[in-house]
């Protein structure tokens, strides 16, 4: 009787074990929803109740779901889902593993918060308008992690009709970033497989348009991480017409493919996730990945090393890792960015090459506000100036919009002569925007919400910047005051499509707002750029930004990567203890 009670007992407990074991479910559909309301309702109420924490992005074209929770949670989420017609056939990747960590790499990928948005695409396939975008129908064709097999193993068995062992016919196509794509991938010996070496998703139309002849009459075999990558990406290409018909994409991406094929099969090293796992390998655990700087075989990326340029991410080993995320990422010095030599010193680890005492003061370019100049700006920010003299330079420049003069309807005094006032400029302008009249006078009231109104200028302004950043540059970072940090947010916003016209390391965002419509389709924390962010804490002091705005606009940029300041003053850049104190250990990271 006692051996039956301790066996009843150990099944109990190893059912409670189940019950609370941690668990990641990922799955995308591709369906027309009518109601997005009702899905969001959906989602918040299972998610919620159940305790699931992760990214839930809907639209009006389907779903595509990374939550992490208790295993039971998730089956029971699965179940509910399974219910809505709208899901039938969704693929559901379910996947026990350890529970997250409160640490950075659950707080980079989304694991310790719940957030369900409404997103125009559910993977932004371009930064940039499309033509005319794929229609996802138009979608290559499935293949399972069997036939997916099958069609690589014939082609390494087979040699092609010339009697050349590699298959001229057959290409695979890495639809992954380049930081994915090196720790792991496909190799057949006899197959060629392309490797877009992409920064970000968003960069793949452009690479295929570029290289369509290598597709065009071959049998395309893409994959991605789960599939949705594909999904859009293969259909991109079958649009192209004739010759781009034969595209196939492997469902279930690698992971699928490494649950069929546990050793590994033609995968070699570690699928790159983004959840708080960061890789998941065969039972092989081979490595492919090496050091950025000394090329040792390494592949984790939970350091969460980036390039200092570009902010991806970059695989320093242990040993090579430095304070301040001082590195160049392979992509940045393949384009002649960030070359500076560096050496390893035993007692100081890597550092920059030359003389250890000469440390050059960082330039950073300041834009002022809407109806203001470099003058004014410059005397304005005398002070910050002067108690950054030993770490920056700051270099001040007028706005390309030259405004009018304005004087207050209200107001019975005549307006000064012109020649008594300095020009007004500005980076946005409102859609009515008129150059000066040959009075330079125009009559109108003071609206504090006037900047909502400036969506307009934006490529007149950028040009005029790739000339300053071409003539007086190179800059390290970007200053913005008010108009002028909507102007620098939408430049980092764009940072990446920008390299080799606009290099900068980082930005200061001073009483910013979001410039609508140039970031409205940017999720929250897909700016990677190093930001600091200063704006007034309570809502009232400054009359012409407001708090929330400012919030906002932050919100966008990479929480790894972006500091807060907020101060108790009005619509200024604050220059007492202790602001000043923590501008300056911001700026200290990047000299």
């Amino acid at each position: 009787m006692g051996r039956t009670s301790s066996c009843g007992g150990d099944g109990e407990k190893q059912r409670i074990e189940d019950k609370e074991q941690y668990g990641v479910l990922l799955y995308y559909k591709y369906t027309s929803v009518p109601d997005v309301d009702e899905l969001v309702s959906f989602y918040e109420s299972s998610c919620n109740s159940l305790g699931l924490l992760g990214r839930v992005r809907l639209s009006t074209h389907g779903v595509n779901v990374t939550v992490g929770g208790k295993l039971a949670a998730l089956e029971e989420h699965i179940a509910s889902a399974k219910s809505n017609c709208l899901f039938e056939g969704t693929d559901f990747k379910l996947a026990s593993c350890n529970h997250p960590l409160n640490d950075k790499v659950s707080q980079e990928c989304g694991f310790t918060s719940l957030s369900i948005r409404v997103v125009e695409e559910l993977v932004t396939f371009s930064t940039c308008p499309l033509l005319k975008s794929p229609d996802i129908s138009n979608a290559g064709k499935h293949l399972s992690a069997a036939e997916f097999h099958s069609v690589l193993q014939s082609a390494k068995e087979q040699p092609d009709e010339s009697g050349k062992s590699e298959n001229k016919e057959l290409v695979l196509l890495d639809a992954r970033n380049l930081y994915e794509t090196r720790i792991g991938k496909f190799e057949s010996e006899n197959v060629e497989t392309l490797d877009p070496e992409i920064r970000q998703y968003s960069d793949l139309p452009t690479w295929i348009d570029q290289n369509a002849e290598k597709l065009k009459g071959k049998n395309v075999l893409m994959y991605c991480t789960g599939g949705i990558r594909c999904e859009m990406a293969s259909a991109y290409i079958r649009s192209k017409g004739a010759g781009f018909e034969n595209t196939f994409q492997l469902y279930g991406g690698i992971q699928r493919y490494l649950e069929q094929f546990p050793s590994g099969g033609f995968f070699k090293g570690k699928n790159f996730v983004f959840d708080h796992r960061i890789s998941v390998g065969s039972s092989k655990e081979d490595i492919i990945g090496c050091c950025l700087l000394c090329n040792n075989t390494f592949d984790d990326y939970s350091p969460r090393c980036r390039c200092r340029l570009c902010r991806m991410l970059v695989l320093v080993c242990n040993h090579c890792q430095v304070k301040g995320d001082d590195y160049v990422c392979e992509l940045c010095r393949k384009h002649g960015k960030g070359q500076v030599p560096l050496s390893l010193d035993p007692s100081k680890g890597l550092t920059p090459a030359g003389d250890d005492d000469t440390r050059r003061k960082l330039r950073i370019l300041c834009l002022h506000g809407f109806r203001q100049n470099a003058s004014g700006f410059k005397g304005r920010t005398g002070s910050l100036a002067k108690k950054l003299k030993n770490i920056a330079e700051l270099v001040f420049i007028d706005a390309p919009h030259e405004l009018q003069f304005i004087y207050q309807t209200a107001s019975t005094t005549p307006p000064p002569p012109l020649g008594a006032c300095n020009k007004k400029f500005a980076w946005l302008v409102s859609p009515d925007f008129d150059k000066p009249s040959e009075t330079g006078w125009t009559q109108c009231q003071f609206d504090p919400l006037q900047y909502q109104n400036q969506t307009e200028g934006f490529d007149k302004s950028l040009t005029y910047l790739k000339t300053v950043f071409a003539e007086r540059g190179p800059f390290d970072g970007i200053l913005g005051f008010s108009q002028g940090a909507a102007m620098a947010a939408a430049v980092c916003g764009k940072q990446e499509q920008l390299l080799g016209e606009i290099d900068f390391r980082f930005c200061v965002l001073c009483s910013g707002f979001t410039p609508w419509p140039l970031l409205e389709k940017r999720e929250q924390g897909s700016i990677k750029c190093p930001s600091l962010h200063i704006f007034g804490s309570q809502p009232g002091k400054d009359r012409q930004i407001v708090t929330q705005a400012s919030l906002d606009l932050a919100g966008l940029f990479d929480q790894g990567c972006a500091t807060v300041i907020e101060h108790d003053f009005g619509h200024i850049i604050p220059t007492k203890s202790p602001y000043i104190d923590e501008i300056k250990a911001f700026l200290n990271q990047f000299i």
